[in-house]
This record gives structure tokens, C-alpha cells and sequence, in this order.
């Protein structure tokens, strides 16, 4: 599978380059969050909206998201298989499952990165931590110890945009 950016007008995109789930895996994850016992001010993460972002990018001018992806297209596929056990919650009450590190992620999170600063793009000097945040604003959650065990052979890169809580993807890539 291979899309391409639709042509935009002038402007900028907030985006984001993440590992976009199947559907089989969007419902484990969905099942994931669905089992926790989320305080009544939480925010769910949507199903359609679950991810695990490679990059944040940000603002982006919209006639270079087509470069950009072109750019994006020639990194080289390789499989990415993620093993998560792990439940946390982070600052502000996000509550993510987390993934073990991977070879593949690794060199894919390393080869995108290095794609992005070639166009410009200024990287997260925070260490990666790959996730999938499940809610928001549940301060005070109690977590179980362990998550059920979920492994995802990641298929799919995308190019999202973020708009007002609603992700959109521009485009995807088979990533092996």
C-alpha cells in the first residue's frame, strides 16, 4: 500500500509520522483501553485515532507535505515488531501502553528522523519512548501491574495531520 499527500492550498498542517494500526490491532488496543477503569473525567482516545507516533513534525507548510512524503517514501522498509506488556501514566494523567525497543523500530525511528532533518524539521530531543496513549486526563488512575501481553507487526507508516482532536491520514506506506 502506497498513498501519496492529496495537493493542498497554501497554509500549514500540523502532522505527525506514526506506525498506523490494522484493523486487528487497532481493536486490540481498543480492548486495551477499554479494560481499564478510567476515571469519569478522562478523555478515551478514539479507536479510529490509535497510533504509535515515530515523529512529531508540527506545523508544516502545506506545498512541501507532497516533498516531503517523497523524501519520507525512500526510507527503506523493514519489519517493525512491537511487544508491549507495559501500562503507564505520564505527566497530566496520559495513560499509554508501552513497547519494548525493537531493532526495526529503532533503525525506522533513526532513518525517518534523519529524513526530517534533511527537510528542515526540528526533532524531539527527548529520548523515543514508543507508545500508544490509550486516555488523557485520567490523574489518579491505578494501573494494573502488567498490561495483556499485545504484539503488533507494524505494516503501515503514515503521514497524519492533526486537526482539533481529529487525525487524518495523508498519506501511508507499507513499512515491510
Amino acid at each position: 500500500m502506497q498513498t501519496a499527500p492529496p495537493l493542498r492550498p497554501a497554509g500549514s498542517a500540523r502532522l505527525f509520522l506514526a506506525l498506523w494500526p490494522d484493523a486487528a490491532t487497532r481493536t486490540r488496543l481498543a480492548a486495551q483501553r477499554d479494560a481499564l477503569r478510567l476515571p469519569e473525567a478522562a478523555r478515551p482516545v478514539s479507536d479510529a485515532n490509535l497510533h504509535a507516533t515515530l515523529h512529531f513534525i508540527g506545523a508544516f507548510e502545506c506545498e512541501r507535505i507532497p516533498a516531503l512524503w517523497t523524501a519520507l517514501a525512500r526510507v527503506p522498509a523493514r519489519p517493525v515488531c512491537l511487544r508491549a506488556t507495559t501500562l503507564a501514566t505520564w505527566k497530566g494523567g496520559t495513560v499509554v501502553l508501552l513497547f519494548e525497543p525493537d531493532a526495526g523500530l529503532g533503525a525506522l525511528h533513526a532513518d525517518t528522523g534523519s529524513v526530517l532533518r534533511a527537510c528542515g524539521i526540528a526533532l524531539d530531543p527527548r529520548p523515543f519512548s514508543p507508545h500508544v496513549t490509550l486516555a488523557r486526563g485520567a490523574s489518579g488512575l491505578e494501573l494494573p501491574s502488567t498490561a495483556d501481553p499485545l504484539a503488533w507487526r507494524a505494516t503501515h507508516i503514515a503521514l497524519v495531520e492533526s486537526s482539533g482532536g481529529t487525525y487524518r491520514v495523508l498519506a501511508a506506506r507499507d513499512v515491510g
